[in-house]
């Protein structure tokens, strides 16, 4: 999800974690990645083709509506929606042992499959992501700014923000249906909170707060691993190879 409606969501604390200095290589494993808002499974070529090169396997989901499946894009499609996307990959794929990365919205993505089909997930990585309990939604998380630029920036059941303009360029990002952030997450599965789980937050250098602080206080407060990285809120897109050598070395 694009850093300028990363500065709308409210930060709870300024507490930094930084990354263990000694962390094991990782073995060979299975990602299944899951992008943010906005964006598509375009965004993380680079950190395919790396990881692969590595000798893992990546799968990117499309997520429905985006990206290159912007063709399907309608005002009903929900968070429901994606999560489905998601199952739908790990079931008909049959994945199992993945390791399941969701950035940013795609925090959201995770969190509910993981209640859904926890026995597939060997870990769960939130980079830079929304971290939500049950009864939450991604709107539920922002302030009165940021509810103002949503409702300034929503037309006809899609959040159209400033920056989602050019509609020739390909790749690119598109508008997002603004039911998968008003639909709020319900999470019946209690062996989902168990599945063993990473935080990444990814600070602007040079910046001394993050608006995903809240994010990594709550995944600290859970007791997980929680690693701080240099980068903006897109390190797929500005960082790559700095986030793949961070991938290889949690265990």
């Amino acid at each position: 999800m694009h850093r300028m409606i990363a500065v709308l969501v409210a930060m709870n604390g300024l507490a930094h974690h930084p990354v263990a200095a000694q962390l094991a290589p990782s073995p060979r494993r299975t990602y299944v990645i899951v992008h943010g808002a906005w964006g598509g499974a375009w965004d993380w070529q680079r950190v395919d083709s790396m990881l692969t090169a590595q000798g893992h396997v990546v799968y990117r989901v499309q997520l429905t509506g985006l990206g290159e499946r912007v063709h399907l894009a309608s005002s009903s499609i929900g968070l429901g929606t994606h999560i489905d996307d998601v199952v739908n990959t790990l079931v008909w794929e049959n994945l199992r042992n993945v390791v399941l990365l969701g950035h940013s919205y795609g925090g959201m993505v995770i969190t509910g499959v993981a209640d859904r089909v926890p026995d597939r997930i060997a870990q769960l990585i939130y980079l830079d992501a929304f971290l939500p309990d049950s009864g939450e939604s991604a709107f539920s998380f922002q302030d009165s700014s940021g509810a103002a630029f949503f409702r300034a920036n929503t037309r006809d059941g899609f959040i159209v923000p400033p920056w989602v303009t050019d509609v020739h360029v390909i790749p690119r990002d598109v508008p997002q249906p603004l039911h998968t952030f008003t639909d709020t997450l319900r999470l019946i599965n209690p062996d989902g909170r168990k599945v063993p789980a990473t935080y990444i937050l990814t600070v602007d250098p040079g910046a001394t707060s993050d608006p995903f602080q809240r994010f990594a206080d709550r995944a600290a407060a859970r007791g997980w691993r929680v690693l701080r990285m240099e980068a903006d809120h897109i390190p797929e897109r500005s960082a790559p190879a700095a986030l793949v050598e961070l991938l290889g070395r949690i265990p």
